[in-house]
């Protein structure tokens, strides 16, 4: 960090390590060694003006290196035509040579997931990493990084809009609103009997392609708009938009419930069917 910046955080743990006890280079030092991240856009994250291969290579931290020394020479470009195969890039000689305008946008990705793989994270960090791709390749993209959870036993956060698409692939969910937690649970029970008024919108505004809809009809939103954070209401932030607010909800909510299912609201749904 540079000295007139500032982290911030109510709490900050990562193996049960306090980061905000660490100095800045020791926190850089335990997040290089540990935590990796893939971005959206990854054609856009790539430098035009160089190729592939060289990008790659660069990217392989000099203490991943496990050997004898006379091996050392030439074991970066072995270990990034590994990592090109690992995440399922066959042809890794065309691929190393190539510029990133030259390959798709799924391969490019491919190629962000390697880079990220180089330094042998224990937490992946993934910011829409489907964001604007066609559906084949979303789904080869999410196959990867199944594998990657399952068989590196790497965590992975998915950071996503696409509610539907989370349930699908990610073990357990936390919902954001203006930048605090409204709700988390396993994926299944959330989508099923969700808790928090927000949740509850965000399910009813995925469209059911699946039952007929009448000519015209309107999707199920919330009314009002995200407020800006110069501007956040006071107590609950969703209050002015929530169709179940009432008195109390000037009161900030905490995170309540079952130890696997939390929520903030003072006025939760569903809660018979527990």
């Amino acid at each position: 960090n540079k000295d007139n910046w500032r982290v911030t955080a109510d709490r900050m743990r990562f193996d049960d390590i306090d980061l905000l006890r660490l100095s800045a280079r020791e926190r850089r030092k335990l997040v290089g060694h540990n935590v990796s991240m893939i971005f959206q856009e990854p054609q856009s994250c790539l430098d035009p003006s160089e190729r592939v291969g060289r990008q790659l290579m660069q990217n392989i931290p000099a203490w991943t290196y496990k050997g004898r020394w006379w091996q050392r020479f030439g074991w970066r470009k072995r270990r990034a035509i590994e990592l090109l195969h690992r995440v399922g890039i066959k042809d890794h000689k065309d691929a190393m040579r190539s510029f990133p305008y030259e390959l798709t946008e799924g391969e490019c990705q491919k190629v962000m997931i390697a880079i990220a793989l180089a330094n042998q994270p224990r937490l992946l960090i993934a910011d829409e990493p489907t964001n604007s791709m066609e559906p084949t390749t979303q789904a080869q993209i999410f196959r990867l990084l199944t594998r990657l959870n399952q068989n590196s036993n790497t965590t992975i956060l998915l950071i996503s809009h696409d509610l539907q698409m989370l349930s699908q692939w990610a073990d357990k969910i936390n919902v954001l609103y203006c930048g605090q937690t409204v709700e988390t649970a396993p994926s299944k029970e959330l989508v099923t009997m969700p808790h928090h008024p927000y949740t509850q919108a965000l399910i009813r505004a995925i469209p059911d392609f699946g039952s007929a809809m009448p000519h015209k009809s309107r999707l199920n939103t919330l009314p009002g708009a995200i407020p800006l954070l110069e501007q956040l209401p006071i107590g609950c932030r969703l209050g002015p938009r929530c169709p179940y607010a009432q008195r109390e909800c000037i009161v900030t909510p905490r995170l309540t419930g079952a130890k696997n299912h939390l929520y903030a609201c003072h006025f939760p749904l569903n809660m018979e069917k527990e």
